[in-house]
């Protein structure tokens, strides 16, 4: 597949390069990305989708309340990238103006809002409904994206939308709220509505603000806006809890946050957003070798149709 060009914000000065993230290529209006830079950041895409469905598996795990998870996960991955950004060079709580500051603390609050409603949606529905749900989130940003960039989505997107469409109605175990898996079903819509808007909020920041400065002060504001209404439950996590908390806080949001804000640097945020619809795949799979959760028959049939909407966006 080859990438369309990325078009930049206005504020971008005409002839004045804005910066990228190291070893990125960034596509502009009047350069289009060699092929070489879209198999690269299509490859990153596709890690980010896997450390982001082993997410799930971990926060089915955790016993905690999913306040409580994002808050620690968001902690350690303050940690972590602040350690990477000092063993780089790069200090991500400087060198940010007013207006970066601002679109950072919204994104980061929509953050929040996104991983909560994502891991109440799996410790309510299941590891399989909450990620499928999720998954809607390539529709809310199409749409958004379309809006604010003025940029009508093409035949093939049109089409993978409808395929991930009729695969969340195919999930659905019923139309009744009181039903868990409904229920965890809406969550996971909910927090793909909230990650479309910060999805479409890094592209214009990775057209100029490194990947691992937008990721930092992102996860700090989501701890700091969590800890109030958290921070007295701590004592109670368990010892393990703490072991798979670390473990989404270094791995499956850290790293591979970083990893998926660098692909938006290349790819436009729905071809990446479609790309993120696998998570629910590798979720499934994850939580059926480990917690023994064999997906049923219409979990199997929504997921194809998912797969097979990035596998249309993906085709030549």
């Amino acid at each position: 597949m080859t990438s369309p060009p990325v078009k930049m914000p206005a504020s971008i000065k005409a002839g004045e390069p804005p910066a990228a993230p190291p070893g990125a290529t960034l596509a502009t209006n009047e350069t289009t990305p060699s092929s070489s830079a879209v198999r690269h950041a299509l490859a990153r895409a596709h890690i980010a989708t896997l450390l982001f469905g082993v997410s799930g598996l971990f926060g089915r795990l955790c016993q905690c309340s999913a306040s409580v998870l994002v808050c620690g996960r968001a902690g350690f991955a303050v940690a972590a990238l602040a350690l990477l950004g000092l063993q780089k060079g790069q200090v991500p709580w400087r060198g940010l103006k007013t207006n970066d500051m601002v679109g950072l603390v919204l994104t980061g609050v929509l953050l929040a809002a996104h991983y909560v409603t994502f891991f109440m949606g799996i410790q309510v529905g299941g590891v399989a409904v909450g990620t499928l749900g999720f998954a809607c989130f390539p529709a809310f940003t199409t749409l958004f994206e379309s809006i604010a960039y003025r940029e009508r989505p093409s035949n093939r997107e049109l089409q993978c939308l409808t395929l991930v469409t009729v695969g969340l109605v195919c999930t659905a175990p019923s139309f009744s709220l009181a039903h868990d898996g409904t229920a965890g079903l809406l969550l996971g819509v909910i927090s793909g509505l909230a990650y479309a808007l910060v999805t479409i909020a890094n592209r214009r920041f990775a057209s100029h603000l490194p990947s691992l400065q937008t990721t930092w002060w992102q996860n700090v504001v989501t701890a700091a806006f969590l800890l109030p209404f958290t921070w007295w439950q701590f004592a109670e996590v368990r010892a393990l809890d703490w072991l798979w908390i670390a473990c989404l806080g270094l791995i499956c949001s850290a790293l591979a946050y970083v990893i998926f804000i660098d692909s938006l640097v290349v790819l436009k945020a729905r071809q990446a957003a479609l790309i993120i619809t696998l998570e629910p795949v590798y979720a499934i799979f994850a939580a059926w070798i480990v917690l023994g959760d064999v997906p049923g028959v219409r979990v199997i049939l929504g997921g194809g149709l998912i797969l097979g909407a990035v596998l249309l966006l993906n085709r030549r």
